[in-house]
């Protein structure tokens, strides 16, 4: 299923800017960047749970906010995208 990630994480000192960090690394390790606080992550059903759990661990939810929006399996038709930064499609093979 696709999820798609949105944050917003206080910055406002050093403690707020780590969060900041391993939040968006936590969504690199499950998906692509599409925007500055903005991934989209192509997940299995475990790997959602993990990414949530992960994700909700790392912020401080006085400070910071999180959300998810799912798009599910025929996310293709639901998602369209102009401009600049191209994205990768996650279901084609990846060749490095």
């Amino acid at each position: 299923m696709m999820v798609l990630v949105t944050y917003d994480v206080a910055t406002a000192n050093a403690a707020g800017k780590r969060r900041l960090s391993r939040v968006a690394k936590t969504c690199l390790n499950y998906g692509q960047r599409v925007q500055n606080s903005v991934f989209e992550c192509l997940v299995t059903p475990d790997q959602w749970t993990n990414l949530r759990h992960e994700l909700i661990s790392e912020i401080d939810a006085t400070e910071d906010s999180l959300r998810f929006y799912f798009l599910g399996s025929n996310y293709k038709h639901r998602v369209e995208h102009v401009g600049s930064n191209p994205t990768t499609d996650l279901d084609d093979p990846l060749i490095i």
